[in-house]
């Protein structure tokens, strides 16, 4: 079974917690969506960074860029 992503998981975990007040439970509320839209928005940008690295042009003409983009992609892909 493939873990949960970090974001998620901790958007998950405080979408539960108990709080003393409404305006809290509103906070916490609002960040639990916000990790969810920035995981949604890291995986959109993980999968063009992945392509962006099988282009041929990218490989002969820009290897600094792609050594990076091949870095980033490990990085965020690192659980």
């Amino acid at each position: 079974m493939e873990k949960q992503p970090e974001a998620l998981r901790l958007a998950e975990s405080i979408s539960r917690m108990d709080t003393l007040t409404e305006y809290q439970r509103s906070e916490i509320l609002r960040a639990a969506d916000e990790l969810r839209r920035l995981h949604d928005v890291n995986q959109e940008l993980l999968e063009v960074l992945v392509s962006f690295t099988k282009s041929s042009y990218i490989k002969h003409e820009h290897p600094k860029r792609l050594a990076k983009a091949i870095a980033a992609i490990a990085k965020a892909e690192a659980r």
